[in-house]
């Protein structure tokens, strides 16, 4: 019944643009699921895959990678029950474990910060699963059958790979069946190396609408659309999409394909050039903090998230706030050099640690000579007498005495993040903001 009123709504169609501008809001509803569809690709279910060592600069399968934790990622698939998942004592070293429904929603993510750092074991559910778990268990609840696990481990430079490491395999995952002595099995080490086919945003972008709604029809089979999604679920019917169904281009003429062309590819651009017009929390600062990682129907901030930094943390978690430009309002290029710097009581006031990394256009970690892509708090920095900090962003040395702040940017076009894991209270309100970048002689 449901595939007949939207195949007569789709023949009732009215003028092209109104169909325009629903593909339009169509697509940037779907992108998320495509997009993870696409960077889940090939990789094995249920199995750790805990990256040994921080991305590469030739990198491309996560954007926006970080230089201050080891990756622990895991796809899981519910559809035949819970997943089990074993964590070892930490030895209060931070750590969390993000997870995200097919949507990119973040539903849980225990760790340090909400579970503290001792031996536990949490349950993943799917929808509509109905059973008893073990005691001790903690349970979380997924509304869609895969989920991205996306671990995170307080790594304090190459120096300290060896300890995360045995954290790191100190983690089991297993069927509920097989609690608690499943034995665990690993996935490949290369998930965050360089992609094949070009990087999955490349390859969503690259995508014919047809085969953008496509795909997205067949990835809304295993996971369902949220309860709050009622109002653009109607609204898809009118490009011949319904939930749990094959998505049929050819009942469109090319009057309606045309339109749909148009609509998805307004919603495409939008989506790559949001990041420009975020919203400025200061000259040469930009974020969506409040709202990254628990979207609601904020669909727009959503795409534009899994765009440009898939798989950010909620702001309890980690705060990201992004720079492409300097104090002046011109875009930063490593032709130039600059200067952030910070007052003493001005530093970011976090509980865990913070940082700040430097990536290419494409959101990637910028190739140098000295193999740093990150400067923090956990880093030989040297502060000023006055207890003011500097950190110097340019393509060249500033020097020996100034190295220990010296983040290389490259010598183009370049932006930065700064991320602050377990942010304090000024930085969730908004009152502490990053100081801008200024241009030196």
């Amino acid at each position: 019944m449901i595939a007949i009123m939207a195949a007569a709504m789709l023949n009732a169609q009215g003028p092209s643009t109104e169909l325009r501008d629903v593909a339009e809001r169509a697509y940037i509803y779907a992108y998320p699921l495509v997009l993870l569809e696409a960077t889940r690709g090939a990789m094995p279910v249920n199995r750790f895959t805990h990256i040994p060592q921080f991305p590469r600069p030739d990198s491309r399968q996560v954007i926006r990678p970080n230089a201050d934790t080891l990756y622990s990622s895991a796809w899981l698939d519910l559809s035949k029950g819970p997943i089990l998942i074993h964590v070892p004592d930490s030895g209060s070293r931070f750590y969390l474990l993000q997870f995200m429904d097919a949507w990119t929603e973040t539903f849980a993510d225990p760790g340090k910060r909400t579970t503290g750092t001792a031996e536990t074991w949490f349950a993943i559910v799917g929808p509509g699963w109905t059973g008893d778990l073990p005691v001790h268990v903690t349970r979380y609840d997924s509304s869609t059958n895969i989920v991205w696990l996306l671990g995170r481990t307080q790594t304090n430079g190459v120096a300290d790979y060896a300890d995360v490491r045995t954290f790191q395999h100190g983690m089991r995952i297993m069927p509920l069946s097989a609690y608690p002595d499943g034995e665990q099995q690993f996935g490949s080490a290369l998930a965050f190396g360089t992609a094949s086919g070009g990087t999955p945003p490349d390859r969503v972008k690259a995508m014919d609408s047809l085969a953008f709604f496509a795909a997205f029809a067949t990835a809304l089979k295993a996971n369902p659309p949220h309860a709050a999604d009622a109002t653009i679920v109607q609204q898809l019917a009118r490009l011949g999409i319904v939930p749990g169904e094959d998505f049929n281009a050819s009942k469109l003429n090319d009057d309606q394909r045309r339109a749909i062309n148009e609509g998805a590819r307004a919603a495409s651009a939008r989506v790559e050039n949001l990041v420009t017009a975020g919203a400025s929390t200061k000259p040469g600062w930009a974020g969506f903090k409040s709202t990254i990682g628990r979207y609601g129907t904020n669909y727009m901030v959503r795409a534009a998230t899994a765009r440009f930094a898939i798989g950010a943390n909620p702001p309890e978690d980690a705060v990201y706030l992004n720079s492409s430009a300097d104090i002046a309002g011109k875009l930063l290029n490593g032709s130039m050099r600059y200067r952030m710097h910070f007052d003493k009581a001005s530093l970011p006031p976090v509980r865990a640690f913070w940082s700040v990394t430097a990536y290419d256009q494409g959101g990637y970690f910028v190739a140098n000579p000295i193999n740093r892509y990150a400067i923090g708090d956990r880093d030989p920095l040297k502060f000023n007498r006055d207890g003011s900090l500097d950190l110097y962003m340019q393509s060249q040395s500033p020097g020996a005495e100034l190295e220990s702040n010296w983040l290389p940017t490259g010598d183009g076009p370049f932006n930065l993040t700064i991320r602050l894991y377990w942010p304090e209270q000024p930085i969730l309100s908004g009152t502490w903001l990053p100081p801008a970048l200024q241009q030196i002689p």
